[in-house]
């Protein structure tokens, strides 16, 4: 992939980005957990998107501990 700051990430991205399968990638745009949208049927997701939801992820696991 491209590293365009604005270029959409596919699944696959997403999955090798977090490093988790890309069957938890399905589950949690589907949730609604994971920030994404989609073009033509197919999920797509911004990487500035997804840093935040990184950035809130990890303020929520810090509140907790």
């Amino acid at each position: 992939m491209k590293d365009a700051p604005d270029q959409a990430m596919t699944v696959r991205d997403v999955a090798g980005y977090l490093n988790v399968d890309e069957k938890t990638v399905y589950r949690l745009a589907k949730r609604g957990d994971l920030p994404g949208f989609k073009v033509a049927g197919a999920w797509r997701f911004k990487r500035s998107d997804l840093d935040s939801w990184i950035d809130l992820q990890k303020k929520a696991a810090q509140n907790k501990a």
